[in-house]
């Protein structure tokens, strides 16, 4: 069992077996990343609810208990009221900021933000012009729900490299 990294790094066998390097760290074990679904709060959002409704059956003998029952119950509405479905994965946002700039994508590095109050799924996605160096850059903002690409792509020409 031996690691060896896309650049070259090795490390030898009985090392990573003396320091138990486990098996996701093996940077040459590549594969499809998906990011998690924020819809996934919704399992959350049940777990406060069903909290809220069992203190509130005991509220009834303690006073003192209803704010936390309703505490519990605002934080389980606003973790389902922010729940979005992210329909876009990476791969499709990527697909969708080549589309939207006006030069063939080269190179392109994509990372998913939260905006608003409920936390609206967005990709912001760079994309680099296909030429070695690349001539220009762009940034493009994707909705995560619908998969529409905002007004605003920032674009701009790169300068050449001077050595």
């Amino acid at each position: 069992m031996s690691y060896r990294g896309p650049e070259g790094i090795i490390i030898p066998e009985e090392t990573a077996l003396a320091e138990a390097v486990p098996d996701d760290l093996d940077a040459g074990a590549g594969g499809p990343y998906r990011f998690p679904d924020p819809s996934r709060r919704r399992w959350a959002a049940w777990i406060y609810l069903a909290m809220a409704g069992l203190l509130a059956g005991l509220a009834f003998s303690e006073p003192g208990l209803w704010i936390t029952v309703l505490l519990l119950a605002a934080i389980g509405a606003y973790q389902w009221w922010a729940s979005w479905p992210l329909v876009l994965d990476q791969a499709g946002a990527l697909q969708a900021a080549a589309a939207t700039v006006p030069f063939g994508v080269g190179h392109a590095s994509v990372a998913v933000t939260f905006a608003g109050m409920r936390s609206r799924p967005r990709w912001q996605v760079i994309v680099y012009s296909s030429e070695s160096p690349p001539k220009r850059r762009a940034l493009v903002e994707i909705d995560g729900v619908t998969g529409e690409s905002s007004e605003d792509v920032y674009i701009e020409d790169l300068e050449p490299p001077r050595f």
